[in-house]
């Protein structure tokens, strides 16, 4: 009797580990580069945001303001997967042209006694601008510090370096004016790739190296923070994103 005991309780506990295991394998997926599926294109689970504005719309992530429903200051979808460190981050991006967006990583949730406007989704931090323009400087994939002290921090085309000193641009460029306007592909969806190792960060738009930046501010720089996409304030504007895939470094 002890030992079918014994029996049924180790069966009773294999079971467990194989659907443990068939669960934590369904709920991360990879595509076909190994790369982590971080939005299953059905709803909003692991991401957080104001449920006004942000929501599923054929398979995509759809963002959008209105004149009735407002963004109570600049707004944040944050995904829940923690902080990031050293990744490469894929993802496709569509928008309005009345307003701008953005992919923030490296980032922090700003605390509830500082966030101010009952917007409980503000981040800062560095953020890959999002426009449906063409034209230099105002085009999508600069860098900007929202809500620090910088501003525009790299320019499209820079391959620059920022310490105590200031910033340090190289002379020669990575895309000029009129090949970005052959790049970047208006009113239709572009793809990002940032990648983010140590004190460097790369952005590429269509599979095109738009940007190279080594941040070595002794006080300024970010090492690591939660990733998260943009709404904001202002005119009316939607935004979109889909296939939104994610590798940490220590996943190479």
């Amino acid at each position: 009797m002890v030992r079918v005991f014994c029996w049924l309780v180790c069966l009773s506990l294999m079971s467990f580990v194989v659907a443990s295991q068939a669960v934590a394998e369904d709920s991360v997926k990879l595509d076909s580069d190994g790369m982590m599926v971080i939005f299953n294109g059905k709803d909003l689970t692991g991401w957080d945001g104001d449920p006004r504005l942000w929501s599923v719309r054929d398979g995509v992530i759809h963002g959008e303001t209105t004149a009735e429903k407002a963004a109570k200051g600049n707004t944040f979808l944050i995904w829940e997967g923690g902080n990031l460190q050293d990744f490469e981050l894929r993802l496709s991006f569509r928008c309005t042209a009345s307003n701008n967006s953005g992919i923030q990583y490296r980032s922090m949730r700003v605390p509830a006694g500082k966030r101010g406007g009952g917007n409980e989704w503000v981040v800062k931090g560095y953020q890959h601008e999002i426009r449906n323009e063409d034209t230099f400087p105002n085009v999508p994939g600069f860098i900007y510090d929202e809500k620090g002290k910088r501003g525009r921090i790299c320019l499209v085309g820079e391959t620059a370096t920022w310490n105590a000193d200031g910033k340090q641009v190289a002379d020669e460029r990575l895309i000029d004016a009129a090949a970005f306007k052959d790049l970047m592909k208006v009113d239709d969806w572009n793809d990002v790739k940032i990648i983010a190792k140590g004190n460097r960060i790369q952005h590429f738009l269509n599979g095109k190296k738009i940007l190279d930046f080594t941040d070595e501010h002794p006080q300024m720089a970010l090492n690591e923070g939660i990733l998260a996409l943009q709404l904001h304030a202002g005119k009316p504007m939607w935004t979109e994103f889909k296939d939104v895939r994610i590798r940490l470094d220590d996943d190479k």
